[in-house]
This record gives C-alpha cells, sequence and structure tokens, in this order.
C-alpha cells in the first residue's frame, strides 16, 4: 500500500468509521416509538445475522429465532411494526454514513495528487507540453449530463439534511449535529407518489445551482491563472447537459410544455445565480465608473427573474460584455482590485450562458416512424400516402428533401400531436435560453440509417429549413447488434449528400452516443464493455476517412455494470485509436450525489474527468494503445464471456428467479421516478422491455451483482485451458483499460454475499440458477486473485474497500428481512394460499429497497 493509501485509510478510520460509532449513539434519543430499544434490538438483529448465515441458516429461520430469543412479541402485527422500525432506524443509519463520508472528503481524497489538475501542471511543465495544451484546449471539452434515471432514493428534504449534517461534522458542531440527526427521525422518506418530471427536474437544478455552478467556476479559474494561454475564449472546457423533460423514450408524462417548463426554470435559475453574484460583486466593486454598469445589469437580471411571466431579450452576450468592461475598468484604473472575484463570474457565465445546461430531446426510434406514418394519411400534401408501402431508400430520398408545416391539432394520438410539438418547442428553447439551450436529438434503439434521417425529415416538416436546421441528431446504439450494426449504419449516413451538407453546418461534428446498461443486459459485463470499445474504434476510423470530428457521448450509470465505476480510468486507457475530442457522459441518480454532491467533491471528479481526457492526448505514450494481439485476446475473453452469459439468460427459470426472488416486481412501487420500470403496457414480464435500471437494481439488492461479474471467470477459464493465463496477466500489468474493467468487476463482487440467498441452493426450481451463479462468482474471484496476485477484492483500493464493507454491515439486516419478506410471499404462492400478510410483506419489500440501494451509494 503506498504511502496516499495509507493515510487517506488512516483518515477514513478517524473520521468515518470511529465517528459513526460515536454519533450513532445520538440515535437513541431520535423521536421514534420505543427508540432506545430499537437501536438495542437493532445491533442484536445484526449480530443474529451474522452469526446465523455462518451457520447456513435463511433469513426466515434468522428472523424467526431473533424474535424467539430477543423478544416477547407473539403475533404477526407487533413483529412486522419492529421490522418497519428497525428500516426505518436503518434508513437514517445511512444518511448519518453518507453525511460523514462527505464531511470528511478532503481529508480521504489527495485533492492536489493523481488525476487533479495540479498533477497535470507538474506533468505539463516537466514535459515542456505547454503548446500541446494550447492545441489540445482549442477544443476539447467535458459534458456532464444530469439525468432523471430513477437511482435515487432520498428525497429532496433528505438530501438537504446530508448537506447541512456534512456541514456539521465538518466543524464538529455537537449541538447541530444532534438537532440535524432529530430533523432526519421526523422526515419521511417514503415518497407516497411519483415525482413529476417536472419535480425531477427541479430536484437536479438544485446540484446545478449549488454545486456544479461553483465548482466548475473554481476548475475554469484554476485553468486560466494557471495556463492563460492555453483557454480559448469560445470553448468553456466545461458544459452541462440535462435530460428531465427532454427524455421522453418510454415516459409517456414528458409532455412538449414539461420540456418548455425545465428550459425556462434552467434560464430563471442561471439569470438568478448571476444576479445574486453581481449583488455579492457590488459590495466590492464600489469603486468609480463601475457602480452605473454593475447598477444597469442587476436591474436587467432582476426583471428576467423577479418579474412573473417577464421574458425580456437577454442574451449571454448582455451579460458578459459589461462584465468585461468592468475589467478594463479594474484593470486600468483601479489595480486590479478583488479581480479574482469578477473573472470568476466571467468564467461562470461563459460557462453556463443563460441555458445553464442543455436540455437534450431523446425519444425511441420506432415512435418517429409511427408519426411520419400518420403524417402521411393526415397530410399527404407533405409527405405521399403511399410513404409507409416505400423501401428504405425511397423513404430517405423523399425525408432529406421534405418541406412544410405538419398541424399538430389535426392529431388525436396524444403521442404523435406530442412528438411534433416537442420539435416546435426546440425553436422556442432556441430563442430565449440560446441555440445551446437546447440543440440535440437523441434518438434511443436506433438500428438504421433511417432511424437518423426520419427525424432529420420530421424537422424539416415541422417548418425548419436545411440551411437553418441547428440541431445535432444523435443516434444511441446500446444492445450488441446495434453496436456491431453502427460503423455500417454510420458510413450510410456519411455518403448521403444532404445529411452531409447538415454535418458540414454543424462544424463537421457527429455525436454518437453509446448505451453501457443495454449492452450488459443484452450481451453480460465482458461483451458489452469491449463491443462499445471496438465500435468506438471503428466509428472513429469511419469519421476520420469522411474527415468528420465524432465525439462520443456515453450513456453511463453508477454501477460498473452500467458503465460506472472507475469511470476517469477508462477515460485515461482510451489510447490513440479513438476519438478523444470530448468526454461527454451521463451522470445518473445515485451518482449525482455521490460523485458530485458536494462542491469539493464535484471540483475533484471534474478534474479527475479532465485530467485524463487531457492526459490521454498529451502523453498517450504512457498509457500505450493495445496492439493486435492485445485486442485479439480481449475478443476471444468478450466471446467467451457472452456465451457464458447467454447460457444463464436462457436458462428457463431466468425470469421466474428475478421476479419471484428480487424485488424487481416491486420496483415500480418504490415511487422514485416519473417513468415506468418497463417499456411497453403488457402486463408479461419480457427481459426485451425491462429497463436497465431495475434489472441491474434486482441482482444489486439480491447481492448477487451478475450483470458486474457474469461470464468473467468462465471467459479467463476457457483461455487458461488453451495456455493463455501469461498472456493475460501481461495484459493486465500493461493495459489500464483491461485492469480498470478488471478493477470495476471486483468493485461489483466486494459488494455480494451470498449467504443470503444460500438456502436457495436446494430449491425445485431455483436451486440449479442459483448454483449456477455463485459458482461462477468463486471462478471469478479466484482468477482474479490469480491475474492480479491479491488475496482480497478491491486490494489496490483499500478506503473504498473499506467503506463497502461498512456500508454493506450496516444493512445487512435489511437485507435479511427483505429476502425474509420475500421468502414469505413465495411461500404463500408456491402453495396457493392467500397470505392475510401479504399487503405488509409487500411494502416491507419496497422500504428495504431504500436502505439498500442507498447504501451501495452506485448500486443501480
Amino acid at each position: 500500500m503506498d504511502h496516499q493509501s495509507s493515510r487517506g485509510l488512516l483518515e477514513f478510520k478517524n473520521n468515518v468509521g470511529i465517528k459513526f460509532q460515536l454519533y450513532n449513539s445520538l440515535f437513541t434519543s431520535l423521536p421514534f416509538h420505543r427508540i432506545e430499544k430499537t437501536g438495542i434490538l437493532l445491533s442484536l438483529l445484526l449480530s443474529n445475522c451474522e452469526e446465523g448465515y455462518k451457520k447456513k441458516l435463511s433469513p426466515v429461520q434468522i428472523i424467526d429465532d431473533f424474535f424467539q430469543r430477543y423478544t416477547t412479541f407473539t403475533g404477526d402485527q407487533e413483529k412486522s411494526d419492529l421490522l418497519f422500525r428497525f428500516v426505518q432506524y436503518t434508513e437514517r443509519q445511512v444518511v448519518l454514513f453518507d453525511a460523514l463520508e462527505d464531511a470528511a472528503f478532503r481529508d480521504i481524497n489527495d485533492i492536489n495528487g493523481l488525476g487533479s489538475l495540479k498533477q497535470l501542471e507538474s506533468e505539463v511543465l516537466k514535459n515542456n507540453a505547454q503548446e500541446e495544451l494550447k492545441t489540445k484546449l482549442k477544443d476539447f471539452s467535458i459534458r456532464l449530463v444530469l439525468t432523471a434515471h430513477p437511482t435515487q432514493f432520498y428525497p429532496g428534504s433528505v438530501l438537504g439534511i446530508i448537506n447541512d449534517l456534512s456541514r456539521a461534522l465538518i466543524e464538529n458542531n455537537a449541538s447541530q449535529i444532534n438537532m440535524y440527526l432529530q430533523q432526519l427521525g421526523k422526515t419521511p422518506f417514503f415518497k407516497k407518489q411519483k415525482p413529476t418530471p417536472y419535480d425531477e427536474a427541479v430536484s437536479l437544478i438544485w446540484y446545478l445551482e449549488n454545486v456544479f455552478y461553483c465548482a466548475a467556476g473554481k476548475i475554469i479559474s484554476f485553468i486560466k491563472d494557471h495556463f492563460p494561454d492555453a483557454v480559448h475564449p469560445d470553448n468553456p472546457i466545461i458544459t452541462m447537459g440535462f435530460w428531465p423533460g427532454g427524455d421522453r423514450d418510454g415516459n409517456p408524462n414528458v409532455k412538449a410544455a414539461t420540456t418548455l417548463k425545465v428550459a425556462d426554470a434552467l434560464r430563471r435559475t442561471i439569470i438568478k445565480c448571476y444576479y445574486l453574484d453581481v449583488r455579492r460583486l457590488k459590495r466590492r466593486l464600489t469603486f468609480k465608473g463601475l457602480d452605473v454598469i454593475l447598477n444597469d445589469l442587476e436591474a436587467k437580471l432582476y426583471r428576467n427573474f423577479f418579474v412573473p411571466d417577464e421574458k425580456i431579450d437577454l442574451a449571454q452576450k448582455d451579460v458578459i460584455e459589461p462584465l468585461l468592461q468592468c475589467r478594463e475598468i479594474l484593470i486600468y484604473q483601479h489595480n486590479s482590485l478583488f479581480l479574482n472575484f469578477l473573472d470568476d463570474l466571467i468564467n461562470k457565465v461563459q460557462v453556463f450562458g443563460l441555458h445553464f445546461a442543455s436540455l437534450d430531446v431523446r425519444q425511441e426510434s420506432s415512435v418517429h416512424h409511427t408519426v411520419l406514418d400518420a403524417i402521411s394519411k393526415k397530410e399527404s400534401t407533405l409527405l405521399t400516402a403511399a410513404y409507409d408501402s416505400l423501401d428504405p431508400a425511397a423513404r430517405i430520398e423523399l425525408l432529406t428533401s421534405a418541406a412544410g408545416k405538419a398541424n399538430p391539432e389535426l392529431y388525436e394520438d396524444e403521442l404523435i400531436k406530442d412528438t411534433l410539438q416537442s420539435i416546435e418547442a426546440v425553436r422556442t428553447i432556441q430563442q430565449y435560453n440560446g441555440e445551446v439551450g437546447c440543440n440535440r436529438y437523441i434518438i434511443s434503439q436506433c438500428n438504421s440509417a433511417l432511424n437518423v434521417l426520419e427525424v432529420f425529415g420530421l424537422f424539416l416538416l415541422n417548418g425548419w429549413k436545411k440551411e437553418e436546421l441547428t440541431i445535432d441528431i444523435v443516434p444511441l446504439f446500446e444492445t450488441i447488434e446495434d453496436l456491431r450494426q453502427a460503423p455500417h449504419i454510420m458510413r450510410t449516413l456519411y455518403n448521403n449528400e444532404e445529411y452531409r451538407q447538415h454535418l458540414q453546418k454543424r462544424r463537421s461534428r457527429q455525436t454518437i452516443m453509446v448505451g453501457f446498461s443495454d449492452g450488459t443486459k443484452d450481451g453480460g459485463y465482458l461483451m458489452a464493455n469491449w463491443s462499445i470499445y471496438k465500435a468506438k474504434e471503428e466509428l472513429t476510423a469511419i469519421s476520420k476517412e469522411y474527415e468528420i470530428d465524432v465525439v462520443f457521448f456515453d450513456g453511463r450509470g453508477g454501477p460498473p455494470a452500467r458503465g460506472g465505476g472507475k469511470t476517469h480510468k477508462f477515460y485515461a486507457s482510451m489510447g490513440s485509436n479513438i476519438s478523444n475530442k470530448e468526454i461527454q457522459l451521463t451522470i445518473q441518480g445515485q451518482t449525482v450525489s455521490s460523485n458530485f454532491g458536494t462542491i469539493d467533491s464535484a471540483q475533484f471528479n471534474i478534474e479527475q474527468l479532465l485530467n485524463a481526457g487531457l492526459s490521454n492526448g498529451l502523453f498517450a505514450y504512457k498509457n500505450k494503445t493495445m496492439n493486435e494481439g492485445q485486442e485479439k485476446l480481449l475478443t476471444e475473453l468478450a466471446d467467451e464471456g457472452y456465451r457464458s452469459y447467454i447460457k444463464l439468460k436462457e436458462h428457463p427459470h431466468f425470469l421466474n428467479y428475478l421476479s419471484h426472488v428480487s424485488p424487481l416486481r416491486f420496483y415500480n412501487e418504490t415511487n422514485i421516478g416519473s417513468r415506468p420500470a418497463k417499456r411497453g403496457n403488457s402486463s408479461r414480464l419480457a427481459l426485451k422491455d425491462l429497463r436497465a435500471i431495475p434489472f441491474v437494481g434486482a441482482w444489486s439488492q439480491l447481492k448477487q451483482n451478475v450483470t458486474g461479474y457474469y461470464g468473467v471467470g468462465s471467459a479467463l477459464q476457457t483461455l487458461d485451458k488453451k495456455g493463455k493465463l501469461p498472456e493475460i496477466k501481461d495484459l493486465y500489468q500493461r493495459s489500464m483499460y483491461f485492469k480498470t474493467m478488471m478493477d470495476n468487476c471486483e468493485m461489483a463482487m466486494k459488494k455480494c454475499f451470498f449467504p443470503l440467498t444460500q438456502s436457495l441452493s436446494s430449491h425445485p426450481d431455483y436451486g440449479e440458477l442459483w448454483n449456477m451463479i455463485y459458482e461462477e462468482y468463486l471462478l471469478t474471484e479466484r482468477y482474479i486473485f490469480l491475474i492480479s496476485g491479491h488475496s482480497e477484492l478491491m486490494a489496490d483500493y483499500p478506503v473504498e474497500q473499506l467503506s463497502v464493507q461498512m456500508r454493506e454491515r450496516i444493512v445487512l439486516p435489511l437485507t435479511t428481512i427483505q429476502q425474509y419478506a420475500m421468502a414469505k410471499i413465495r411461500e404463500a404462492e408456491e402453495q396457493l394460499i392467500k397470505s392475510p400478510l401479504k399487503e405488509t410483506y409487500e411494502r416491507l419489500i419496497v422500504r428495504c429497497s431504500f436502505g439498500i440501494i442507498n447504501a451501495g451509494r452506485n448500486s443501480v
């Protein structure tokens, strides 16, 4: 263990581990019914769980034994009441642990160490790479896209308490800590109603206003201070994207009116931020020549934010030009006094404009065909009535030469009407928020060039002129087959003359989105990651051939199974065969609060991404691009892993196992997101329709995390039998990409706990499946130890390793209670009897989900 890891581990033990034990005792004063006794009994249940699983007892046996040994309860109602109190208590323990980790962030992490901008500065100076950095920063940037994907179980009120509690913990303010813990005890965690898309947007705008606004300003100021010649005024370096209110794929609750309302909220919030900063500036810049300029600017901002329903013409230049005028006066007349405060605001305006974050519109590909078919039947003067009978080539020809204005009011189908209105909404948003306020249309489940040109045609049929089409059309490739077809699809598009002309107007730049979540669900961990890598290589080569700058937008979730984990290391390891113009990725659910929940953590993680992208371009020799032999080896591993995963997925009891052993079927009842858990209206569970988030989340709550490692052990064993283990060990030592894949795999495995479900190993229906999963876990663990030389999982990350251990221990009673309830329901269903407690058990399952998922921080 290196010095930094040792120091971080010691700080973690002191500032998180010990303090957790200390402040946990304050829970005895929380305003719960008989809370003191609940706390004592919960610690006894935890011990009972740990001892019981060592004896290979089932969750039902452990819970029954607990009630018999430690309580006098005999009635089912009083037993379930106590279990619900345990859930409430544990939820708040998790909040305390979260707050302690947030408070200790600067002590645990080396803010100026490896991966920081400070470290990048040292590398640039040491390698005399200032000119290369200047060239790279002409167009390199990162885009963090906040999504409303439902993986965050904390309501906004609880997130606010975590924020305040963290601050009190940093200050060691015991009385405030005690007050916040009492507030926590009275604050409900359960959402009785699903949030609307606008509610989701408001929650994430809080992070934009309170975290990203400050963090981005600090980072840009650092870069400008240390590399003043390298920063280009037209490149903001950091940009924000936004999906709530624009992402209508599978979410019928998102309407065009929602999109407009969210865009307005983004605009008003950033204007409020500028207004407050100008007010603060006025307290410092009290010098001659500045007061009139700042007063005028303050008045403009005030009218745009505080006057209801008033949207006067206000562009980014109207905010930045007065500030630049002040800057000149300050430098030449007032000795640059307080210039850093003024520059900080100028930097923010350059990054956030009047849009704060770019609102992306996303819809599923088949919807566009439905809309075009409807237009051809209702408005055949715009699109021939024979449209649906034409072959793809003929349709493409029609769409790329289309013109006119479809009338949404002619259509009764709400989906058709809303699709047309959403395209019109883009124009309105660009008018008030600027072009960057909404200039991307993402097509999910894109599997042909026609899918892209259908969107192109829809814009032309909604009054947009080709020469004025300020929209980037972004295909999203997700499944293994879609990723394989992606190069052919893009070549077809690049060969289309009309689309080529459109790209030329868009700076000859094409954004392509790739989805990790559905790829993993479709093909398993190894195949999904490798298919995306290979697709990016091929798409980079094809785009170069057509002189197009390709930008990859990664749809990443929190856990390794959904493209999360050590994200910055993946970007640092891409090598020279994959386009590195920008880093674009989604930040989803828990990842927003766990990695970007405070200014410190946001600044740290944004710097890690910037460092990764810039270093990969400037010092590519340090992260050698994989050679042909190494790529062939990874292809073999991916193919073998895929075979193993498909065998598991095709097991006759696979879907029933998910439905009856995991809490999957109760996911929709958690009320954490506006979007349904699956596509379509069918009551039957089909893997194709199932969203990746509940799929991954179900395995996570089972503590089996299949999607993060299944097939890895089998693949390594197959190649070992071919005598290729030495090559794999060499690949592990030489390739940061492969090493990071294995590191993330270890993280997923560290969160597994098979004793929880071991009683299923002899189940008549599910026993074979359970044993397949457990044997693959053991096989993967054995081979990871062989290639890494370690004897425990996550050995390279001791702080995170300890954090996972402590979090998993806190929620062990919850996972046990959840599986106890699942077993009771399953038992009644198998015996075809109606349990009077079925509704109670279902509520327990749903309530346990909150604490289990929140404790994992990046588990879904």
